[in-house]
Parts: structure tokens; sequence; C-alpha cells
């Protein structure tokens, strides 16, 4: 099973970016679940919503406390909330930002994980581009696909343009395809730069 954490505030599609992974997976012919942690917060408010991932029937429905994979919509909250607790060592992270780890005051922290499966893409900054409104969700879902191979981008644009049809999810998809050339590149310069 393979199980995705992924932090952001209230209002930022948190929620919606679980549950169009999950339709991606069963698009695919996975079987998948998604939900929210959250309560009456107001909208800025920290949520955390989960995706769990399996070519068998899902059972267990407790939140993910050792995610397989983590992204986490805003940076704001890396040293406000425990985002990476239980992080497996071999475990994807894609943060929705044009910064750095290092910049992030991460440098340190990421050296015991896999550089190859951390990256930072600057979602928000496609979403705009591509949809007017900088909601990174979709864009980040196409940034997660590159990143992990878990799924298709094909999947993710599917799930989106079922969610939103018509311009709302043209542009999604258009920013989820943004980002997963964008991580693309990001991760063939990493394979060139460990090789040289």
């Amino acid at each position: 099973m393979f199980e995705v954490r992924i932090h952001g505030r209230g209002g930022q599609g948190v929620v919606t970016a679980a549950e169009l992974l999950s339709v991606a997976a069963f698009g695919e012919g996975r079987h998948a679940q998604a939900f929210p942690s959250f309560g009456s917060e107001r909208t800025g408010a920290p949520v955390v919503s989960f995706c769990r991932i399996d070519d068998r029937p899902i059972r267990v429905r407790e939140p993910v406390v050792e995610p397989d994979a983590l992204i986490v919509q805003d940076p704001t909250l890396l040293h406000q909330v425990d985002v990476f607790g239980g992080l497996r060592p071999g475990g994807y992270m894609l943060i929705n930002t044009a910064r750095t780890f290092r910049d992030l005051g991460l440098g340190d922290f990421v050296t015991g994980f896999r550089s190859e499966r951390l990256l930072t893409v600057p979602a928000s900054d496609l979403a705009r581009e591509h949809t007017g409104r900088p909601m990174g969700n979709a864009a980040l879902l196409g940034g997660f696909a590159a990143l992990s191979g878990l799924i298709s981008l094909d999947a993710v644009a599917h799930a989106i343009g079922e969610r939103f049809p018509g311009a709302v999810g043209e542009g999604n998809i258009a920013a989820a395809r943004a980002a997963h050339t964008w991580v693309t590149e990001e991760m063939r310069e990493l394979a060139d730069a460990a090789t040289a």
C-alpha cells in the first residue's frame, strides 16, 4: 500500500487534491481512498488530507502516520507544523515553492533522504499562469505523478477534467502538465549532475 499525506491550509484545496489523487488511481484500476483530518478550522488554518493507493482492497481507515510521500501545498507550514513526522527514509517529498530546500532551512534535514525523491515545484506560480489563481493543488498532482511514477499524468488530467469541467478544468490540467514537465526536467538535471 502506498500512503500519501498532503499538508496545506484551509481553502487551498488540500481535500480536493487527495480526492483527485484517489480518483486518478482508481481510474487506473487500483483501489484508493482519500479523507481529510480537520475540525471547524477557518480558512487559512492548517489542514491535512490523506490518500492510500493499493492493488488490493483497503481496509484500514486511520490517518496516515508513516507516509510514503508528502505533498506540502503551503511552505509556511514547514516550521509551524510537524509536516515531516513519520516520513519513511525512502519517501517522496514535493513542496510548493520556487525556493530550494537549503533556502527553506531544510538543507541538513533532507540529507537523510534520497535526493532524487525530494523536489520543490512552483505549483502556485504555474497555477496562476494557467488558471489566473494561485491554487496549486492540481499542479502539485502533476508534479507528483512525475516525481513518484505512482500514477500517470493522463490519469491525473482525467480526474481533474471529471471534477472540473470546462475552462476551470482545462486550466488546471494545463497547470498539472506544466508542473509535470517542470519536475521531469528537474529530475533529469539532478540525474545528470549525479553522473557528472
